[in-house]
């Protein structure tokens, strides 16, 4: 029994009474899907306006306006991004596809599903609760490919910010060109005079990583340096790096470190302690660029050489390539490659071997 002065729900039995038409046509109104083209004009419009005049579920009524939709985008994150500041990591990609979403007259979900231990899955829950909404912008670094090889099987429109591969099938996403970014930095340290740069790469091996390793790879070629597979050094955490390390990437004549950073700036933190506890400065004695530009929070406040991701924008194009596929689902996969930011910095300089020789050169030796 209803509890008393709490109105009941309109049911679709109540908008057939109401329009005057029976509860199958109501349905095939609500529904949306291609049946619906079988109802005339005027007949659909009456259910319309009596959806509306009983209160019926907005959400529901939404499907029969455009393509079946219900006008909702989900956001699902597979790291968690709350809470969250203007120096984020996440923050900016948010606030572009919160914008954007608005801008194209759509509601926004935030789907965070979690399993046991607090792993996030799409189908933590044994279904794809995703499908709440018409389509879903993805986010994170780590994720479960799974997943994704199974919202491509039930054909689910999802665009995922960063490029992603899952095996057999084609993703869509929109994604920072890494490979030209980092060929564009190690360029710029080969105009400087170095020869022996050091790529200190996150482990795990995903995309971005791969992708920054093209263009290390690219960018020596281009400046005609062999790559010295000792000098792409994986670090498993940022612990290892000791004054120790730097001093042996000295000896071994590195004078250039190209740093892949996470979400946060621990791994910078860890080379910039480093390099001071062994006594030396940058750029001075040796030059670090960072192939991005992760939020600062604990490293000093240096303007680090690095490229810049245009996290807002990403955001933004996420969501209108993910309503493209909405308006032709039959179409390609939707992939876009944006280009970075190169930011001078204060913290690469000419080898300092190159200094010394260019003052012998013009007799400015000292002593």
């Amino acid at each position: 029994m209803a509890s008393p002065g709490r109105r009941r729900r309109p049911t679709q039995v109540d908008i057939a009474r109401h329009a005057g038409v029976s509860q199958a046509t109501v349905s095939l109104v609500i529904s949306g899907g291609p049946a619906s083209d079988q109802v005339a004009e005027a007949t659909r419009q009456a259910v319309l306006a009596a959806a509306e005049e009983l209160g019926y579920s907005a959400n529901a009524a939404a499907r029969s306006l455009k393509g079946g939709r219900n006008h909702l985008l989900g956001l699902y994150t597979f790291e968690p991004v709350f809470p969250v500041d203007q120096r984020d990591f996440y923050y900016p990609f948010l606030l572009g596809v919160e914008e954007e979403t608005a801008q194209q007259g759509y509601d926004l979900l935030l789907f965070s599903s979690a399993g046991s231990g607090g792993d996030r899955r799409i189908y933590a829950r044994g279904a794809n609760r995703l499908k709440v909404a018409d389509g879903c912008v993805l986010l994170g670094r780590h994720l479960h490919r799974d997943d994704l090889a199974h919202l491509v099987q039930e054909d689910f429109p999802f665009v995922f910010i960063g490029r992603r591969e899952v095996p057999g099938a084609e993703l869509s996403y929109v994604a920072v060109d890494y490979a030209a970014a980092t060929r564009e930095l190690v360029q710029t340290l080969a105009r400087l005079g170095h020869r022996t740069m050091l790529y200190l790469q996150v482990t795990g091996g995903d995309e971005p990583t791969r992708d920054r390793e093209a263009g290390y790879r690219q960018g020596l070629s281009d400046a005609g340096i062999s790559v010295d597979e000792s000098l792409i050094h994986p670090l498993r955490s940022p612990a290892d790096l000791t004054p120790g390390t730097v001093q042996t990437w000295l000896d071994a004549g590195v004078t250039a470190v190209l740093v892949e950073p996470t979400e946060d700036d621990s791994t910078v933190v860890a080379v910039e302690d480093a390099v001071t506890r062994a006594g030396l400065r940058i750029p001075e004695d040796i030059s670090v660029a960072l192939l991005g530009d992760p939020p600062l929070s604990d490293a000093t406040a240096r303007d680090w050489t690095r490229f810049t991701l245009p996290r807002t924008d990403m955001g933004r194009q996420a969501v209108r390539l993910l309503l493209d596929l909405l308006d032709d689902p039959n179409d390609d996969a939707r992939q876009l490659l944006v280009p970075a930011d190169q930011v001078t910095g204060e913290t690469i300089a000419a080898p300092p071997s190159t200094i010394v020789d260019d003052q012998v050169g013009h007799g400015q030796t000292g002593g």
